[in-house]
C-alpha cells in the first residue's frame, strides 16, 4: 500500500471487539505480512474467546488490530499486533494494546516476537523463554511407511488429555474445532496402546503448516513430521515453527530438506506456565498460542 500522507490522533481510535468476519481483514494483514495463517485459523481459533479479538477503527475504517485471548483463569496469549501500513507511526497500535491488554486481567500473557518487536515486548514487562526457527519447504519423502497412523474418535480423549501436558491450559473446546476443521489432518503415534504423540497439518494461504507437533521422543516426533508431510501431498510445500529446546527436530527438518526462514521469541509476562517442554516439536500457532 502506499502511504496517503494523512495522520489522525490516537483519541479519535475506537477500539472494540472484533466478530469473526471482522477479522478476516486482520488475517489478510497477516498474511501481507507473509506470517501465512492458515485458512480455518480464525474460524477455529475466534469461538476460543470472542471478546479477545479487538480492531481499531478511525470512522469506518479498521486500521489496527491485537488478540488478547484468553484460556484459562490464569493464562492468555497476545497476538496479531497490526497496524494497517498506511496508519503507522500515529500510536495507534499503541492505543489499541492499551485499550486491549487489559482483558487478560492478572493472567500470565504469552506472545510470539518476532525480532524487530522483541524489545518493544521487554520495555512492556515480557521476558523471553525460548527461541523458535521456522522451516519452510518441500520435504523429501521418507524412507518406509512413517510410524504414525490416522486420527479417531477413539483417540479424542487421549489427544486431549496429552495436549494439556504440552499447553498452559485446558483447550478442549478449540481442538474440538482444530481437530476437525476442513483440510485439516491429524496423525497420531501409539506405543504399546498409549499415545505418545499427535500432530496436525493444515491448509495455509502458502503450503501447509504442521502444528503443533507434540511427542514424547525425536522419533515419535519424526514419524508424525513424516506422517503429516505426505498427507500434504507429494511436493507440497511444509512449514512449521520449531522450539530451539527441539534440537532434534530442527535437525530433521533440515534433513528432509527444510530450509530457516524466520525466527521468533516466545515470551511471557509473569510465571513461566509449566508444560512438558521436551514434547513440544512444533508450535500450534505463533499468532494465537
Amino acid at each position: 500500500m502506499s502511504s496517503t500522507g494523512t495522520s489522525a490522533p490516537a483519541h479519535e481510535l475506537a477500539v472494540s471487539a472484533a466478530s469473526s468476519d471482522d477479522w478476516r481483514l486482520v488475517e489478510q494483514w497477516a498474511a501481507d505480512e507473509e506470517w501465512n495463517p492458515g485458512l480455518a485459523d480464525t474460524g477455529c481459533f475466534h469461538p476460543t474467546d470472542p471478546a479477545g479479538f479487538f480492531t481499531g477503527r478511525l470512522g469506518d475504517r479498521t486500521v489496527s488490530a491485537v488478540s488478547v485471548v484468553t484460556y484459562s483463569d490464569t493464562y492468555a496469549f497476545l497476538g496479531y499486533y497490526l497496524v494497517d501500513p498506511e496508519h503507522r507511526g500515529q500510536g495507534l497500535g499503541l492505543a489499541t494494546w492499551r485499550a486491549a491488554v487489559p482483558h487478560a486481567g492478572t493472567r500470565t500473557i504469552g506472545l510470539d516476537a518476532v525480532p524487530a518487536q522483541k524489545a518493544t515486548y521487554e520495555r512492556a514487562g515480557f521476558t523471553a523463554a525460548y527461541e523458535s526457527v521456522r522451516y519452510a519447504g518441500r520435504p523429501a519423502p521418507a524412507d518406509g511407511a512413517p510410524a504414525a497412523e490416522p486420527f479417531t474418535a477413539d483417540h479424542r480423549d487421549a489427544v486431549l488429555a496429552y495436549d494439556r501436558t504440552c499447553f498452559p491450559a485446558d483447550r478442549h473446546g478449540f481442538l474440538a474445532r482444530w481437530l476437525t476443521a476442513p483440510g485439516h489432518t491429524v496423525r497420531v503415534v501409539l506405543r504399546e496402546g498409549a499415545l505418545t504423540g499427535y500432530g496436525v497439518i493444515r491448509p495455509a494461504r502458502s503450503g501447509h503448516r504442521i502444528g503443533p507437533l507434540f511427542a514424547d521422543t525425536p522419533e515419535d516426533a519424526a514419524a508424525l513430521f513424516d506422517a503429516l508431510a505426505a498427507a500434504a501431498g507429494p511436493g507440497a510445500e511444509v512449514v512449521i515453527d520449531v522450539p530451539e529446546t527441539a534440537a532434534a527436530t530442527q535437525e530433521l527438518a533440515l534433513g528432509r530438506g527444510l530450509v530457516p526462514v524466520s525466527r521468533s521469541t516466545r515470551m511471557y509476562t509473569g510465571a513461566v506456565p509449566p508444560v512438558r517442554q521436551e514434547r513440544i516439536h512444533g508450535t500450534t500457532s505463533l499468532e494465537l498460542g
